[in-house]
């Protein structure tokens, strides 16, 4: 399942960034983090995917997904400009940047490459 993340949820489940400077993820399985907003045509495409690794992924990689609309705080500190973007992050490393509709197969690939989840 893809969990919608507001500024308070964002804050518990990957990054308090009003307490730390320093990137700090506070979850305990690596995440991928769709950056969207209801108008945009390429974030629709991308939802269906999203939706089809959490269920692929259950139990190793964590789905959410910010409306940059309502949480313009969060797409701000990450500097998102266009949408969608896809935030991947590792548990034990910076996160990495995507920008655009991916495709599934990407989205794949990033995960086993860089969030080394087969």
């Amino acid at each position: 399942m893809v969990e919608q993340l507001t500024k308070e949820t964002f804050k518990e489940k990957v990054f308090d960034f009003e307490e730390n400077s320093a990137w700090n993820y506070a979850g305990d399985l690596p995440c991928v983090i769709d950056f969207y907003a209801d108008w945009c045509g390429p974030c629709k495409m991308v939802a269906p995917i999203m939706d089809e690794l959490a269920q692929a992924y259950d139990g190793k990689v964590r789905f959410y997904k910010v409306d940059t609309q309502v949480e313009q705080e969060l797409a701000a500190m990450f500097g998102i400009r266009s949408i969608p973007s896809i935030l991947f992050v590792p548990t034990d490393d910076k996160p990495q940047m995507a920008v655009g509709a991916l495709p599934k197969e990407d989205m794949q690939k990033t995960i086993a490459d860089f969030l080394k989840v087969k």
